[in-house]
């Protein structure tokens, strides 16, 4: 990619050089289309793709850049749904030996140029659904090309071509993958951009193929597995630790194009699903989906929450109901998705997000960069470093440089770490509350509301106040029916926490505004 090499994981110009080593993480595919060549590697509404055609299309898709004059280093904005095309044009990008741009699909076009300027894209590939928003943001940062898929029920693109153009050629005899060094970037995904401009996290082949190999196997993925994929691709928890992890092991991943809870239990019927993966508010949708039954879900033997804590009541009530052991885990886009993780029911501590994966090292540091000893009244900033770690900010040295101190990443998290090793996540640093000099943590109160037979869901967070500093206010959605009052609400917490924790003030909301992983918008409700 042009530019990446000259910038490096503290910021400083670096030499070229010819590589020691080459690895190109389409390998993964690779090797999976040789030894399960009919395999389902996707399916989808209306069909599936083998793990044979999904190679040679993606080939097919390589030698369409290639022919375009895209060139290794390039990089390549891709900004589709959770559709086949997807799948296709990621593995194609990286075997012509491209850096993959992910792009949220909700993205408006001053955000999408945002993005394929700062990361100094040479063309986007965008769905016919928001292809306008698309063909505005590459004329406004002069990326002359511009791919739009089309599919069925979506009217056809007027701008830009037609990226089933891309396959129109013949690989055989060429068979295309790139060699790169397993320390170039792979892939560059953007932050949420919640405390100011989004920055490119770039993670590399390398790094990627560890978040494979080593969550796969935590995870217990095996070739035989079907994994519902709900969560976005274009999010480093679907692309690293569904579509990596899948492709890796040759389980099959069967789309999702949005999170419905009814489509969702009819796709895990139709498939016989045995991983669901997803975030907590998932969980919770499924869990109080009007008719929901054992047979729905009867086919998973395992599920996987990530993204955010997910509060003990939804885990504990989905346990109980359904019999399906929920294992949590912890991650964040700068660590290629998974850094700690319970990998079984034998090892594995309820309401913590388990221990370091392999060749991953946590800490977690006091304001005065002290490593804290274990234990909860111990909480300080989680501290990581490891073969997970992005190289650093793509085109942001100053960025990168403020989130390392002597090799750790700062993650913004704050936790503790029990004498055994679990990590436990208390909250985020930003949503810290300072009520009259006590420190409250959002995520307790939130764990008290959950618990309230009326409330579906709740957020908490810090509002100005002359005299304390901060006050606690919560949002709140009500379950159907629900006739909940304010001071009922506040009572309900008043009796379970301290004084200084429980909030002052309730704001009913008729629904929460969702990230693309299902998150609730904090940065909104301030």
């Amino acid at each position: 990619m042009r530019g990446v090499d000259n910038v490096s994981a503290a910021g400083p110009e670096r030499r070229k050089r010819a590589p020691a080593m080459s690895f190109n993480l389409a390998f993964m595919l690779r090797e999976s289309a040789k030894t399960h060549p009919d395999k389902a590697a996707i399916i989808y509404d209306g069909g599936s793709i083998s793990y044979a055609e999904l190679d040679l299309l993606s080939d097919r898709f390589a030698v369409g850049l290639r022919e375009r004059g895209l060139a290794p280093r390039d990089a390549i904005g891709l900004q589709l749904p959770n559709i086949p095309q997807f799948v296709i044009a990621y593995f194609g990008i990286l075997k012509a030996g491209c850096v993959v741009v992910p792009m949220n699909v909700l993205l408006k076009a001053p955000e999408t140029a945002y993005q394929l300027g700062n990361c100094h894209a040479r063309a986007l590939i965008t769905w016919a659904g928001i292809a306008e928003e698309g063909a505005k943001a590459a004329a406004a940062v002069g990326v002359e090309e511009l791919y739009v898929v089309n599919t069925p029920g979506t009217p056809p693109a007027t701008v830009g071509l037609a990226a089933e153009s891309l396959l129109d050629n013949d690989p055989s005899g060429i068979a295309p993958l790139e060699q790169v060094d397993p320390g170039d970037t792979a892939v560059i995904v953007y932050t949420s951009g919640t405390t100011g401009t989004p920055k490119g996290a770039e993670l590399t082949h390398f790094q990627l193929l560890m978040n494979a190999e080593i969550p796969g196997r935590l995870f217990g993925v095996r070739e035989d597995d079907v994994v519902v994929v709900v969560l976005p691709l274009f999010h480093v928890f679907g692309l690293s630790s569904q579509l990596n992890v899948c492709v890796r092991f040759a389980a099959t991943m069967s789309l999702v194009v949005r999170f419905d809870p009814a489509k969702v239990i009819e796709v895990i019927r139709r498939d016989r699903v045995t991983i669901f993966e997803g975030v907590p508010t998932m969980y919770f949708a499924l869990l109080n989906h009007p008719g929901i039954t054992d047979d729905d879900v009867a086919s998973l033997r395992i599920g996987i929450s990530g993204g955010a804590a997910i509060p003990a009541e939804i885990l504990d009530d989905f346990e109980k109901k359904f019999g399906i052991l929920i294992l949590e885990g912890y991650g964040l886009t700068e660590t290629a998705s998974t850094t700690t993780f319970n990998t079984s029911i034998e090892d594995r501590k309820v309401y913590s997000v388990g221990k370091p994966i392999w060749g991953v090292e946590v800490e977690v540091w006091d304001s005065e960069e002290m490593v804290l000893d274990p234990g909860d009244a111990n909480v300080g900033e989680i501290m990581v470093r490891g073969v997970n770690v992005m190289r650093g900010y793509y085109n942001d040295p100053e960025a990168t440089a403020a989130a390392f101190t002597r090799g750790w990443l700062h993650t913004g998290d704050l936790g503790y770490v029990d004498k055994e090793g679990f990590l436990f996540i208390v909250d985020r640093k930003k949503d810290l509350i300072i009520r009259g000099g006590y420190n409250v943590y959002p995520r307790e109160i939130e764990e008290v509301l959950y618990t309230h037979p009326q409330i579906a869901e709740a957020a908490v967070v810090g509002i100005p106040d002359p005299r304390l500093g901060e006050e606690i206010k919560a949002f709140i959605t009500t379950r159907p029916g629900s006739t909940v009052s304010e001071q009922e609400i506040i009572d309900y917490v008043k009796e379970r926490v301290a004084a200084y924790k429980y909030p002052r003030h309730i704001e009913f909301r008729a629904q929460m505004a969702h990230g693309p992983t299902g998150k609730i918008l904090k940065q909104e409700l301030r």
